[in-house]
């Protein structure tokens, strides 16, 4: 029984990396031969806040940064920075699971949207402060509201299609007996 667990765990985490690695080289793929002149969302943050506030041990913080860090070197972004605010960001996320629980979808919606607001602005802050080139503000913020209108088809498709749900009462046994 617990190595079934152990495997479904393992196999989530897994899971969640091929997830962003497709979403990276989707991105990645020359598509159109102009720049485009709007901001896409940032679908691997989208992903790990949905799985952060259902699952927290689908994906734990090493795998976040980590993932997020080789997509900051494979898009080209100051190296660790935005790994280091998204870190920050679903740490924050996921103390305040427990109290979302409870809650519908609208309050969770807003906190993520709070936190990703957060993590843009502190992004650009740190980028001025240090006299680093950036993009224009409208294209930051375009990138966070579209993200933010990206999280609930990111909570959709993980729950519909990889059955990444809420933590229900009888799953905390399968959780403790883990630990």
């Amino acid at each position: 029984m617990v190595e079934r667990v152990q495997a479904r765990l393992w196999a989530m985490r897994a899971l969640f990396v091929a997830l962003c690695c497709v979403v990276i080289f989707w991105r990645l793929l020359p598509l159109d031969t102009m720049p485009r002149g709007w901001a896409g969302p940032d679908l691997i943050l989208a992903l790990a806040c949905a799985w952060v506030l259902r699952r927290p041990e689908y994906a734990p913080a090493l795998l976040i940064a980590a993932v997020v860090l080789m997509a900051d070197l494979l898009f080209q972004r100051p190296p660790g920075l935005w790994a280091a605010l998204a870190l920050i960001g679903t740490e924050t996320l996921k103390s305040r699971a427990p109290g979302l629980r409870d809650l519908g979808f609208g309050p969770e919606w807003l906190t993520v949207a709070t936190v990703l607001v957060a993590m843009t602005l502190g992004e650009r802050l740190i980028l001025a402060v240090l006299m680093v080139p950036q993009a224009p503000l409208g294209l930051s913020l375009m990138k966070a509201l579209f993200t933010i209108l990206a999280y609930p088809l990111a909570v959709l498709a993980s729950a519909l299609l990889f059955g990444v749900r809420k933590i229900r009462p009888g799953d905390a046994d399968s959780l403790r007996s883990r630990a």
